[in-house]
């Protein structure tokens, strides 16, 4: 729908990772710098955390594309909680290399799979925070394969912000030792959740419509905290009101009562909801706690009030289709 009325492409806000959208903020960059780095060393780890939905897929998306195959064979696997024997042979088989046997035969398998290709080879493990420490060891082993000269093997950990704790356990010392390069993601400033939404947007053909209102924004990230995933959920949803409605600009009150109603359908609490900055005046005379709390309040009423009026709206035209259809069929 969203698509037909304001002339997309495709949809710019899909929850799918996509490397041709990915949209090189300040702190994806500096992700990026760090994972071009560890590469350049040829050997130990890199690790890259974030909350789930920072665009740490999107990240590793883009830099799987822009390696050459001629120089880097690179196996990816998203681990649950496996214990090292099996790690071991998800490696082998990542690799294409035998993974069945006892640990010695999966162990000489993936050694000779290294050792028989003159290109670098780099293992990219997704949400390692769910890895425990014999796993963690075994990566860690198989960081020690080398051909006299040079490591055979690089590893890049993926994973939330919980990886970060794991490997600062004290029984991981001599792989913290290992880790080259690390960054932690986080979400995208205030104006950079205007240039990331306009992006995605322009990728698929935006020309200016839907227009938006400056503040809406600051809406999408005080609802977001400016992480990518949560964005282009908000986003998505914004599309779809606005398309009902055929609005051809999209107001910051529109994406307020648009955040109330996905949490209303996620379930989400008030207590959960962020602080909202209503109009200035309302509150004149009250003490500073309780002007803002109504001032807040006021703020939510209004987006209610917005969210009553536009479902009323969509009902109503949805009855006249209804009934629009049902005379042609008589």
């Amino acid at each position: 729908m969203q698509i037909d009325i304001y002339g997309f492409r495709e949809p710019p806000f899909l929850m799918t990772p996509d490397a041709r959208l990915f949209f090189p903020s300040t702190v994806h960059s500096r992700a990026y710098a760090h994972l071009m780095y560890g590469l350049a060393q040829g050997e130990g780890f890199v690790v890259v955390t974030g909350e789930v939905g920072a665009g740490k897929t999107t990240l590793i998306e883009r830099l799987c594309a822009e390696l050459d195959p001629a120089t880097y064979v690179v196996a990816r696997i998203a681990t649950t909680q496996v214990q090292g024997d099996d790690l071991l042979r998800l490696v082998a088989d990542a690799f294409g290399a035998q993974p069945d046997g006892d640990k010695a035969a999966v162990l000489r398998s993936i050694m000779a799979a290294l050792r028989n290709s003159p290109r670098k080879h780099v293992l990219i493990v997704d949400e390692a925070q769910a890895l425990n420490h014999s796993a963690l060891e075994e990566l860690r082993m198989l960081s020690n394969v080398t051909d006299g000269k040079r490591a055979l093997l690089q590893t890049i950990l993926l994973g939330q912000p919980q990886l970060r704790k794991l490997i600062a356990s004290p029984d991981l010392d001599q792989l913290r030792q290992r880790i080259l390069a690390s960054f932690h993601l986080g979400g995208l400033s205030e104006p950079e959740v205007r240039s990331y939404v306009e992006h995605r947007m322009r990728a698929v053909g935006w020309a200016g419509n839907p227009s938006w209102d400056d503040q809406a924004f600051g809406v999408l990230h005080r609802h977001t905290g400016g992480i990518p995933r949560r964005i282009n959920r908000l986003c998505s949803r914004v599309l779809l009101a606005g398309a009902l409605e055929h609005a051809p600009h999209l107001t910051a009150a529109l994406v307020e009562a648009t955040a109330s109603e996905l949490d209303e359908d996620l379930g989400a609490g008030a207590e959960e909801m962020p602080a909202v900055a209503a109009p200035r005046g309302l509150a004149v005379g009250l003490p500073m706690g309780a002007a803002a709390q109504l001032e807040d309040l006021a703020q939510r009423v209004e987006a209610l009030e917005q969210n009553a009026a536009r479902r009323e709206r969509v009902l109503n035209r949805l009855m006249d289709l209804f009934a629009e259809t049902s005379g042609d069929r008589r």
